[in-house]
């Protein structure tokens, strides 16, 4: 059954899962996992973006973050866009590099949000890159290290992790290990990546009994949490998509964004899309790229429809964009 549309709403917390196309491996070395880290980063600050665990393996990667302003789904296409290009570059190859489709679970916070940062940092123990917690601690592909002040990101929000288990530095960071000293022997906890009833009830036997004492809950493949909290995630999901321009109306004000940036540069639309890359048609179609984007919420097909490029093009024009800021 196919999943529904991403629920991606400003501030929300997600639990997103990247893998790479056929179970390939999505960094080769350190340099790949410098470079993931490092745009992760830049990125988070950029956007607003809250990232409180993460994990960085061989074919696959897991974030626990909280969307900013511009959502869930900027912050990632940004992401995986632009080192997916830079990855490829870099090791002569062509084609995709991640599975289409990244999953994203959005999540209650409580009962949920300890458990996710103790199952996404111990990733690298229960796959035998590291033989032991102590190793763990400096581990340089997560930020458990970063917790345990053995490595410095500052764009990692360790502090509001680390409030969880104490108001001082140093005897938090001691109950956290510990934390992650009795999870470790839990096993994969295959319900932590993915939504829908079962996970949020704990088991079959949870939902049976509920069944039994009448009791109805409301749930959804894309959400980890309660009943009620499925709900109330779903009528403000409803109420941002109405909220949000109608595609006809989002098209209409790029149409005239588009004719206003040809005015000023004195060149028809023809010519705009007609291919030519003679000067000033590269660095205005950046420039309009962005705004289509990033303005009127253009989706990069309808972009590159409005400019006569591809959507590979555009994709590289807000890729060196973000590269230059």
């Amino acid at each position: 059954m196919p999943r529904g549309p991403r629920l991606d709403m400003p501030g929300a917390l997600h639990h997103v899962i990247v893998r790479g196309i056929d179970k390939g491996n999505i960094v080769m070395d350190d340099t790949d996992r410098e470079t993931f880290t490092k745009r992760m980063g830049t990125l988070a600050k950029s956007t607003g973006t809250s990232i409180y665990a993460w994990v960085l393996m061989s074919n696959h990667a897991h974030i626990l973050l909280r969307s900013g302003s511009e959502g869930l789904s900027s912050f990632m296409r940004k992401l995986l866009t632009g080192y997916a290009q830079q990855f490829n570059r870099r090791h002569h190859r062509t084609g995709h590099l991640f599975q289409n489709r990244y999953k994203s679970i959005l999540c209650e916070e409580e009962p949920y949000f300890l458990k996710l940062v103790a199952y996404i940092h111990l990733n690298p123990l229960r796959a035998g890159l590291v033989a032991s917690l102590d190793e763990l601690d400096g581990y340089s592909w997560s930020g458990h290290a970063v917790l345990m002040k053995q490595m410095k990101k500052k764009w990692q929000d360790r502090d509001y992790v680390l409030l969880y288990f104490g108001d001082k530095e140093g005897q938090a960071r001691k109950a956290y290990r510990l934390y992650l000293e009795e999870e470790v022997h839990k096993g994969a906890q295959p319900g932590l990546v993915g939504g829908g009833l079962l996970r949020s009830a704990g088991g079959w036997s949870e939902v049976k009994s509920m069944r039994r004492l009448g009791i109805k809950q409301a749930a959804d493949e894309r959400v980890l949490g309660s009943g009620d909290f499925v709900r109330s995630v779903i009528n403000e999901a409803e109420g941002h998509i109405k909220r949000q321009v109608p595609s006809s109306r989002k098209i209409e004000k790029a149409a005239a964004k588009v004719e206003e940036f040809c005015k000023k540069a004195d060149i028809t639309l023809e010519y705009l899309q007609s291919g030519a890359r003679r000067q000033p048609l590269p660095k205005l179609r950046r420039e309009l790229a962005l705004t289509l984007v990033y303005e009127c919420g253009l989706s990069l097909a309808e972009t590159a429809r409005q400019l006569g490029v591809t959507t590979g093009a555009v994709s590289r024009m807000l890729d060196l964009a973000d590269l230059s800021r």
